[in-house]
């Protein structure tokens, strides 16, 4: 029987708060209606007292959570929107990214946060934030583009005693499926290579990795072997797995849904260019949505994104180079 992202997400707060009495969930809509998108449905039946209902007020969500990570507790937040961080970013950069620098004392909260774009969800339920969080010390950013990572991920993110910000890009929630669930992942802050290659490194994460598939698919055709590397985070980010891939293709393109400016793909080539510049047959190109908010429109939405198509054209202008 297959498992989906949205299942696999469930399935390991389900454990968490099975095996750590000081896990406990809170957010909007958490309880008795499963959250926005489900991802605690019945688990306020199953753990009572432990999964919370919030006011909508996402400042003072996350300033609950950094006061109860003060006292010992390991919360973990569910906001419905990731644009909707945005409230409480003075809690999340100010209080929780400081707050071992400042005191010693540890604030291990995870904030969960279904990003990216959908059909019809517009400019303000589609943003993909990450650059933001990872431009700030002491936050970890993790955005994982599989059913495994998004559990094993999640699991280690409610473990660890930093706060942790958890990408879930809302188009996988119900479209991608597994087999089954590993117990153990790779380690925090590893790459993965989703797919190995000779000619091209495509450097991405969450829901970009598998247009890159299919756009590396597409150009299989054509006699051209694509490698994708899967940052799984993208702070910190594994420049070593990056290098090595570049160092065995010698050509370079990051994906990244999020807009261009201040990106990870910016980050991602300027590290390869500072650190392994000799190894570039060719100048790194990054493929980014355009620099606009999101429209509504399924139709000018497909043309806002990267999609395997224009991942595709992009990858044929550096390998022609």
């Amino acid at each position: 029987m297959s498992i989906t992202y949205l299942e696999a997400i469930r399935e390991a707060l389900a454990r968490a708060l099975a095996e750590d009495p000081r896990v406990f969930i809170y957010g909007q809509d958490v309880g008795r209606f499963g959250g926005a998108f489900k991802a605690t449905k019945n688990l306020i039946e199953q753990f009572p007292g432990r999964v919370i209902d919030a006011p909508i007020s996402e400042d003072a969500i996350i300033g609950l959570a950094v006061g109860a990570a003060i006292e010992g507790l390991r919360p973990v937040i569910e906001i419905q929107f990731a644009d909707f961080s945005l409230l409480g970013l003075n809690q999340i950069v100010n209080q929780a990214a400081t707050l071992f620098w400042r005191t010693g004392t540890p604030c291990p909260i995870t904030i969960r946060l279904p990003s990216g774009g959908t059909i019809g969800s517009g400019p303000f339920h589609s943003q993909c934030l990450e650059a933001i969080y990872a431009h700030f010390p002491g936050l970890i950013v993790m955005t994982p583009a599989t059913v495994e990572d998004a559990y094993t991920m999640l699991l280690d993110a409610i473990k660890i005693d930093d706060p942790v910000i958890f990408i879930e890009h809302k188009l996988l929630y119900y479209h991608l499926k597994a087999d089954h669930l590993h117990d153990e992942g790779l380690p925090v802050g590893k790459a993965r290579i989703a797919r190995e290659g000779r000619d091209l490194t495509i450097v991405t994460y969450g829901a970009m990795v598998h247009e890159s598939i299919a756009a590396a698919e597409e150009l299989a055709s054509e006699g051209y072997e694509i490698e994708i590397v899967d940052l799984r985070t993208v702070k910190p980010i594994d420049t070593d797995t990056v290098i090595a891939s570049v160092a065995r293709t010698g050509r370079l393109l990051c994906v990244s849904e999020a807009w261009p400016w201040g990106g990870v793909a910016a980050e991602v080539i300027a590290r390869v260019v500072s650190e392994g510049f000799g190894l570039l047959d060719a100048p790194p190109l990054r493929l980014n949505a355009k620099d606009t908010p999101i429209p509504f429109h399924p139709n000018l939405w497909s043309m806002h994104r990267p999609t395997a198509r224009t991942i595709a054209d992009a990858a044929r202008k550096v390998l022609r180079f």
